[in-house]
């Protein structure tokens, strides 16, 4: 505002004060005013004499307050309140005020309060002062006060937030004064609607089991002990195929025919000792009548009989060779019903139940006895191969409980470890540790990169919380505690944590309530309503 002189009165009320003729105490209870000799001062400003007096009652009106009613606070405006010289808030109740400050520079927060009367400083210790703190859920905290240079310090931390509705009790010189004022922040008020169209879920504080986690990288592989290279056993020529890569086969099953000379060698081979092996038998049995009758030597039985042992012992070197080829008992038996079948067919056959995961062979290839034609496994488990770094096989334990992650599938399920390698080696230097992971899904593809979540250890503690209700608050872990309709920022001092749960060490109670999944919306609501952390 501007005189039309051309003065400036907000420049006035400086240079009056340097002359010493009027004196404004800025943020001092009841603003005072002294003004002497004026009209003479003025003209030695430079100021007209009825400028002057213009002034001097414009200045006097601005320095005047309201007076509160008793037991109120200054100021009406939502989130505004007088303040005193250390910027606290200023209560009144007749001469007597109280400036209340929350004091947070390099200790922790604690209240500092000093009183006037008038506009006068009083001395801390002739004012007997006692704060109650009630707070959102009920609690209520209790400071009483001891004189503390200029003020009086509170007995007490004044935990965050710093939310909650005030009683002040004081007494001063056999009188006693109240006020009652509310501190509101980090706090938002949401309806059981609200909370439901938004999906806030909400959770209970309260015990929790926390397993102490070791992440190591894995990767999925075939169970070695259910998978098998499929090999023909005797060369030949492939004459024809029966499954494909991806194809399931039972045991037993033919998979591919192959075509082999030297297959139907080992069978004429065969034929022919048993057809030896019956005539040795019945040589022997004429041999041993006639010796029994007198009529041959013993000479000739003896003979007979060593014949009759060579020829068995041919014929079952034969046998097994058929049978070293997989081809069985009932197959050998028709082979020597029916000598005159084809001698040179060779059956491969599944040797278990599975899935063909590779297919290395086709009609009419040329192939040995020891080429690898398929590859069948066992698709119902998998081994998941961990590496260990040297640092953490101490951690690492057969038995471990482990759960196996996939980014990819977005997928968890467990397993144990059922065996650590001996050595130590690689470019990593680490050993390998197996877990076998049931897979009758089959969602668990060898080759696939996997997280093993190893759990260390287990521990119970008294009060935890879902890992997904932490927020961010300023620069505290809060979770949004829930009382009735209202939600309120509870700084947490938080200690151990798994995937799942975080230790709460102190900050909030068993039983009490808060926002889990979704809390991100009760954040953003407290950020809309203006939370403040303003003393």
């Amino acid at each position: 505002m501007s005189w039309e002189t051309g003065y400036d009165l907000r420049r006035a009320p400086v240079v009056l004060q340097a002359q010493g003729q009027i004196t404004f105490e800025k943020g001092a209870p009841g603003a005072s005013m002294t003004i002497t000799r004026t009209t003479a001062r003025f003209q030695r400003l430079g100021l007209p004499a009825a400028l002057a007096t213009s002034l001097l009652l414009g200045a006097a009106g601005c320095g005047k307050t309201p007076s509160p009613s008793p037991g109120e606070a200054h100021g009406t405006s939502p989130g505004e309140f007088e303040r005193g010289p250390h910027r606290g808030r200023l209560l009144s109740d007749g001469e007597l005020r109280a400036e209340i400050t929350i004091y947070e520079r390099g200790v922790p927060p604690q209240f500092r309060v000093y009183f006037y009367e008038g506009s006068k400083p009083l001395p801390p210790e002739e004012v007997t002062l006692t704060i109650e703190l009630h707070r959102l859920g009920g609690r209520v905290d209790r400071f009483a006060f001891a004189p503390e240079g200029d003020y009086l310090v509170g007995s007490g931390v004044v935990e965050e937030p710093h939310s909650f509705d005030v009683d002040v009790v004081a007494e001063h010189k056999g009188a006693r004064h109240s006020w009652k004022y509310s501190q509101v922040e980090g706090r938002v008020q949401l309806s059981d609607e609200a909370v439901r169209t938004s999906a806030i879920q909400i959770e209970t504080a309260g015990p929790a089991k926390l397993r102490s986690i070791l992440d190591l990288p894995g990767e999925i592989a075939l169970n070695g002990d259910k998978a098998t290279h499929v090999v023909p056993r005797t060369p030949g020529v492939i004459q024809e195929i029966r499954k494909s890569q991806g194809d399931p086969v039972r045991r037993g099953e033919v998979i591919a025919v192959i075509d082999s000379r030297e297959l139907a060698e080992a069978k004429r081979n065969f034929i022919d000792t048993a057809n030896n092996l019956e005539f040795e038998h019945k040589a022997l049995e004429r041999e041993e009548r006639l010796w029994k009758r007198n009529i041959s030597s013993e000479a000739s039985y003896l003979t007979a009989e060593r014949a009759h042992h060579e020829a068995e012992l041919k014929h079952r070197s034969a046998r097994q060779q058929l049978e070293a080829l997989d081809i069985g008992r009932e197959a050998l038996k028709a082979l020597i019903d029916n000598p005159d079948s084809v001698l040179t067919r060779y059956e491969v056959r599944a040797p278990f139940n599975g899935v063909v995961v590779e297919k290395n062979v086709a009609a009419g290839q040329a192939v040995t006895e020891d080429e690898d034609l398929f590859t069948i496994a066992d698709l119902s488990t998998v081994w998941v191969n961990v590496t260990v770094y040297a640092k953490d096989l101490n951690a690492v334990k057969v038995g471990q409980q482990v759960t196996i992650r996939s980014d990819a599938l977005g997928a968890e399920a467990q397993g144990k470890i059922v065996y650590i390698g001996a050595l130590v080696g690689g470019e990593a230097r680490a050993a390998t540790a197996r877990i076998v992971l049931a897979d009758p899904e089959r969602r668990w593809r060898p080759g696939l990169f996997v997280t093993a979540a190893v759990v260390q250890e287990e521990a119970m503690v008294p009060v935890a919380v879902k890992r997904e209700g932490l927020q961010k608050f300023r620069d505290w872990d809060v979770v949004f505690v829930r009382v009735g309709d209202q939600f309120e920022a509870r700084p947490l001092e938080l200690g151990r944590q798994d995937g799942e749960w975080v230790e709460v060490v102190s900050g909030l109670e068993p039983g009490e309530q808060y926002a889990s999944a979704n809390s991100f919306i009760v954040k953003a609501d407290v950020g809309k309503a203006g939370a403040s952390h303003d003393h």
